[in-house]
């Protein structure tokens, strides 16, 4: 199993499926199944019950998760889809690259 190199609040932009070119900010994320929920993406159609937060029910959009191997980060500095490196600071810290443009991804 690869370490996922995708963050909650990344925006991503989809590579492939049904909403191939789409791109949005990843909500949540689950490592172990190694998928992330993408604002807009892969969105679905739920039959709620009637709850005391939802006290009408009925049918409910919301975001279904997405294989992390089908989004690719989007660099804030090039506004480019590009794969993440990893490179080791002065001080020791880690931080995530942009492999197109060299720049730093995370947002120290």
């Amino acid at each position: 199993m690869s370490k996922m190199r995708l963050r909650k609040g990344d925006r991503v932009y989809v590579v492939s499926g049904k909403d191939k070119g789409k791109e949005g900010n990843i909500l949540r994320r689950d490592v172990t199944k190694e998928t992330v929920v993408v604002e807009n993406v892969n969105m679905l159609t739920k039959s709620m019950r009637p709850t005391q937060k939802n006290p009408r029910g009925g049918l409910v959009k919301m975001e279904a998760p997405v294989k992390a191997s089908k989004v690719m980060l989007v660099c804030p500095s090039c506004g480019k889809p590009t794969r993440v490196g990893r490179a080791f600071l002065d001080d020791g810290k880690k931080v995530r690259l942009c492999k197109k443009c060299g720049e730093i991804v995370d947002k120290a």
